[in-house]
């Protein structure tokens, strides 16, 4: 695909800096040759300026230098200024010709020499730091120093090249811009040549063959920054129609010269709701404000089609129980904008599938099939000529949007690959991915890593059900992989991920307020989560290991019949007691300001 360069070059970013680190600032060195002048930025507030020279050294000037590839941006916060860097990178491959690079290492610099050192200031910077330092563990960041990794190839490609002339900020989409609260300081000052968009999400490749042709296949996930964060914290929508761990995965196809590509996105349920982590496995689900439901999910919708066009709402939950409570006022709420353009297939992904018979999404895929081929997908010839567009998008959900989500994904992104590859010629009509087993298992890997990277980024773990996207089937060791990970989400989500909630809010400048939740309630530090982890665990063996003695002793003495049951009563209370406070156990976010 052509189109990409052929647009006016933007201003070139710095790929590589040499950072000094001088007692009262920090200068950036470029030494990949794009410009004479070094940034430098003041230890003391974090103010930032370009200079032509290096602070003079003395002998007792001995700054410590390192190199970064690139500034993420700055942090200000009320115990100081920070300025975040990348310090180590993989390339992990191209987008339509330019080099695409992983961020392995993160750290926030301090611009705070002058800051008081009084007890509640150094309790703040405790506070903090614990927060700064869940923010350098960020995962899954990836950039790009020439191209636009923000948006669609379809948009990419309709893009005038004045617009492609542009500073890739400026180019960015809003949405999937990860570091934009962090930018805000470098585009003030102007500083283009440093400002470096990221994107998080997931960025994986394959190169096969298929028959005598070569087939490459890039998969792309963009997480939405407006309502980011972690499992339990982050459920449905805020009154705005943003949802959380929305997430926009693009596939792209390219072979015999030609380009295709296919979007298609998840995310939560769109209204009102929470799952609140209180120690019992899985908590209860609460719709929230019920009546604004309709008015939030139009908002919802009406985003979605601006962007994508026309939109299939796929809905994987169960018909029953807590989550058949969702599926009704989700069917509710969206029956008034239904219309040719947007529709709703609800499909009981358990009650259907199980949890080993995945084929039977074929049964979703027929419900579905006729709005596929409709609104198409992207193609350009060698030329950079338009021969299809794609003019609507398949929306997915389950409660995560994880598990079921990317086997469903998967099913589709499938179909739409081989559809696009015998247009070009190179399936045959009645040919498909599986009848080239190397390609295949590759395939089957893409879409296996791409659900663990979206899952691991919003529950902590890699996907369930992976197995089945993995080998396209149902294993022991996946099955039991499931069961592990299950356990390690659960404990993720009640003593973990409060503090991991507080970071993603703090990087993204966002004033976090919940629609029914006391926001007073301090986080604790992973001391604290272990002991209240430790002392709720303590609370229920005991009661159940008194229980248990205290039966097996009245069946041995009647006489002690009585006290027994009232003893065995007494620590189905405790039992009842943790379930009914487990929210004071668990880790739960501040809900820090975003402005200091």
């Amino acid at each position: 695909m052509s189109t990409a360069n052929d647009a006016c070059p933007s201003p070139k970013l710095h790929t590589r800096l040499r950072l000094w680190e001088f007692a009262d600032r920090y200068v950036f060195e470029p030494v990949d040759g794009l410009a004479d002048l070094y940034l430098s930025v003041d230890r003391t507030n974090g103010s930032m300026k370009l200079v032509e020279e290096l602070p003079r050294r003395g002998p007792s000037t001995n700054p410590k230098v390192r190199t970064v590839f690139g500034v993420i941006g700055l942090l200000k916060l009320a115990v100081g200024t920070y300025i975040l860097v990348i310090t180590d990178r993989d390339c992990v491959g191209s987008y339509l010709g330019h080099a695409i690079f992983k961020s392995t290492g993160l750290k926030a610099l301090p611009c705070n020499n002058t800051v008081n050192t009084s007890g509640e200031q150094k309790k703040l910077e405790t506070q903090f730091s614990e927060l700064l330092d869940a923010a350098e563990r960020t995962i899954g960041l990836y950039f790009s120093y020439d191209i636009n990794l923000t948006i669609t190839s379809q948009r990419l490609h309709d893009l005038g090249d004045e617009f492609k002339s542009l500073p890739l900020w400026k180019q960015a989409e809003p949405r999937f811009l990860w570091n934009s609260h962090l930018l805000e300081p470098l585009i003030e000052n102007k500083l283009d040549q440093y400002l470096l968009p990221v994107i998080q999400g997931s960025f994986q490749s394959i190169h096969a063959e298929v028959g005598s042709e070569k087939v490459n296949v890039t998969l792309i996930a963009r997480r939405c920054t407006r309502r980011i964060g972690t499992r339990m914290w982050r459920r449905g929508a805020d009154p705005e129609g943003y949802a959380a761990n929305f997430v926009e995965s693009e596939q792209i196809m390219q072979s015999k010269e030609f380009t295709a590509s296919y979007v298609q996105v998840r995310g939560s349920m769109p209204f009102l709701w929470e799952q609140i982590v209180d120690l019992t496995y899985k908590p209860s689900f609460d719709v929230v404000r019920v009546d604004e439901a309709p008015r939030v999910l139009e908002r919802h919708f009406h985003d979605l089609q601006k962007k994508y066009g026309a939109v299939v709402a796929v809905d994987l939950v169960n018909t029953h129980g807590g989550e058949g409570r969702l599926y009704e006022r989700y069917a509710k709420s969206i029956e008034p904008i239904l219309s040719e353009d947007i529709r709703f297939v609800h499909f009981d992904f358990h009650q259907i599938c199980g949890h080993i018979h995945f084929e039977r999404l074929s049964q979703l895929y027929d419900q579905i099939e006729d709005y596929i081929k409709k609104h198409k997908y992207f193609l350009v010839n060698s030329k950079g000529e338009k021969i299809e567009v794609q003019t609507g998008t398949v929306r997915t959900n389950c409660v995560d949007c994880l598990d079921r989500t990317n086997v469903t994904q998967s099913m589709v992104g499938r179909k739409i690959l081989e559809s696009q590859l015998q247009q070009i010629g190179v399936l045959g009509g009645n040919n498909t991915v599986s009848d080239y087993p190397a390609f295949d298992a590759n395939y089957k890997v893409l879409w296996a890593n791409h659900g663990d990277a979206i899952s691991t980024q919003y529950s902590g773990t890699p996907a369930l059900k992976g197995d089945f996207v993995r080998y396209g089937k149902r294993t022991t060791e996946g099955i039991l992989n499931d069961l592990w990970n299950a356990l390690a989400r659960y404990y993720l989500n009640n003593f973990a991920d409060g503090t991991k909630q507080d970071a993603m809010d703090l990087l993204q400048g966002h004033y976090v307020s919940s629609v029914s939740r006391d926001m007073s309630t301090p986080s604790k530090g992973l001391l604290e989560n272990y002991a209240s982890f430790r002392l709720a665990f303590a609370l229920l063996l005991a009661a159940m290991m008194f229980m248990i003695m205290s039966l097996r002793q009245a069946r041995h003495d009647v006489f002690h019949l009585v006290p027994s049951l009232l003893w065995a009563g007494f620590c189905l209370g405790i039992t009842r007691y943790v379930k009914a406070n487990g929210r004071m156990f668990t880790n739960r976010p501040r809900f820090y300001q975003s402005r200091h």
